[in-house]
């Protein structure tokens, strides 16, 4: 792993690092710029597989972030990278919004019900007990079980909501199989946006908020790791765990660079 001085790519993780409660976060908007500034390829991630890029670009500028779409990589995107690799024009049937079912109908994937190769679980806010059992019914007649990312809840302005993860668990419990999940803490997802950017692990910086998904990925990917406390991670939360991160920061604005001395002097 790079000292931070020797990274020339970064991936950061969203929520908790750049964004909280579509309010940027101190630091946010002057990191892009610099990261932009220096010419240093960089890739936004999150585990959510409902909103597409261009989705996720308008909801970043409206919290006062420019990020192109080209610079966010979602669950979504590693899933259909992943299933592109492993089957190319394959077939799936979808739980899900348009973040997953973009990104397959782009890798060339056919949506259907019928004796699908995948079937492909990711978020939504309506999961169908019809699609559930369908999907059950599915996976007993042989379709392989792949999960977008492994969370089991999500928040919302009343509290925690269902997500991907507890789907998942109920497929799991129906079926008796278990499903392959791309997402973070699966190391895949930060291989395939290292992939998209063209970048190695042992120059690349990873920022995240979370011990359990994006420090250990990190790690297992090879990445200089650094754990910001302005998301869900605390120092209590960082005991809990066998491993550390590279470095521990209270927010993105401790990784800008000092403003240039500019002499009054003529």
């Amino acid at each position: 792993m790079s000292r931070r001085d020797e990274i020339e790519c970064w991936l950061t993780d969203m929520d908790g690092v750049l964004v909280h409660e579509n309010h940027a976060l101190p630091g946010a908007a002057a990191l892009l710029e610099q990261w932009r500034d220096e010419g240093k390829p960089y890739l936004v991630l999150t585990n959510n597989s409902m909103f597409t890029p261009r989705d996720l670009s308008a909801r970043l500028r409206a919290s006062g972030l420019e990020v192109p779409e080209e610079a966010i990589w979602t669950s979504a995107l590693a899933t259909a990278a992943f299933l592109k690799s492993q089957m190319p024009g394959g077939s799936a049937f979808v739980i899900g919004e348009a973040g997953i079912t973009t990104a397959l109908h782009e890798a060339g994937f056919i949506m259907t019900d019928t004796a699908p190769d995948y079937v492909v679980v990711g978020e939504t806010r309506n999961y169908s007990f019809e699609a559930i059992t369908r999907a059950i019914r599915l996976i007993d007649a042989g379709a392989r079980f792949i999960v977008t990312n492994p969370d089991a809840t999500g928040p919302s302005a009343e509290g925690p909501t269902p997500a991907t993860g507890a789907v998942a668990a109920l497929i799991t419990k129906a079926t008796g199989r278990e499903p392959y999940v791309v997402g973070k803490p699966n190391p895949m997802m930060f291989r395939s946006a290292l992939n998209k950017i063209g970048a190695h692990s042992e120059n690349t910086g990873m920022i995240g908020d979370r011990m359990d998904t994006d420090v250990v990925a990190g790690i297992e990917a090879g990445l200089h790791t650094i754990l910001v406390l302005s998301g869900i991670s605390d120092a209590a939360e960082i005991e809990k765990y066998p491993f550390r991160p590279s470095e521990i920061l209270s927010g993105v604005s401790e990784l800008l660079r000092p403003a240039p001395f500019l002499s009054d002097e003529i």
